[in-house]
C-alpha cells in the first residue's frame, strides 16, 4: 500500500463536506481543489557567475523535493544589464503527492518560522481562486542547513485552484490550514 499525504485524507474526510454545506454544492465534483503549487526563485546575480545558480537550484531541490528547471529572461533590458534567453532563475512545478507534502510542511513549520508573521494576506487572489504570496528567506525550511546558505533568498509561491471565486479559494486554503489575517 502506498502512503497517502495528511492533507489528501483530511480533504476527503473534513473539507469536501465543509466546502459542500458551506456553498450548498449539489456534486462532490463540484468542490474547488488544489491544482498545483508553483516555486519561483530569481537569481539576478546568476548574469555574473552562475555558480549562484546552481546553488538556488540545490535549495529548490531539496525544498520542493523536485529537480528545479533554469527560467530564462524572455527580452532584453538595457537597464539590468540583461540579454534575452540569460538564466535569471529557477522554478519547480508541484502537483499530486509532492504538492500536498509541500503545503504540509510549508503550512505546519515553514511559515510559523517567519519573522514578525501576522498572517498571510487574504486578498492576494487573482480573481480566479489563484493565491499567490513572497517569502523573504529561504532558511524558514527546515530542509536548508543555514550553516551552507551563501545568500538569503527570497521566493514566489503560487497554489492553483479549480476555484471560481477568490471566496471560494479562501476559505479552500482556509480549510487547508493557511494562516490568513482576519
Amino acid at each position: 500500500m502506498s502512503y497517502i499525504p495528511r492533507l489528501i485524507e483530511d480533504y476527503k474526510k473534513n473539507i469536501i463536506p465543509h466546502m459542500m454545506k458551506k456553498f450548498s454544492y449539489k456534486n462532490v465534483m463540484q468542490v474547488p481543489k488544489i491544482e498545483k503549487v508553483v516555486i519561483n526563485m530569481g537569481v539576478g546575480e546568476a548574469k555574473e557567475n552562475s555558480k549562484f545558480l546552481e546553488t538556488a537550484m540545490q535549495d529548490m531541490a531539496s525544498i520542493a523535493g523536485q529537480k528545479a528547471h533554469i527560467t530564462k529572461a524572455k527580452k532584453a533590458i538595457s537597464n539590468f544589464k540583461l540579454r534575452a534567453g540569460t538564466p535569471v532563475g529557477c522554478s519547480v512545478t508541484l502537483r499530486k503527492a509532492r504538492m500536498y507534502e509541500f503545503l504540509d510542511r510549508l503550512i505546519s513549520i515553514a511559515i510559523p518560522r517567519f519573522r514578525d508573521f501576522r498572517g498571510l494576506s487574504p486578498t492576494a487572489f487573482d480573481g480566479r481562486g489563484n493565491y499567490n504570496f513572497g517569502i523573504k528567506e529561504q532558511i524558514v525550511f527546515p530542509e536548508i542547513d543555514y550553516d551552507k546558505v551563501e545568500k538569503i533568498r527570497g521566493m514566489n509561491i503560487t497554489i492553483t485552484t479549480t476555484a471560481r471565486t477568490d471566496e471560494e479559494a479562501l476559505e479552500l486554503l482556509s480549510a487547508f490550514g493557511m494562516p490568513f489575517r482576519k
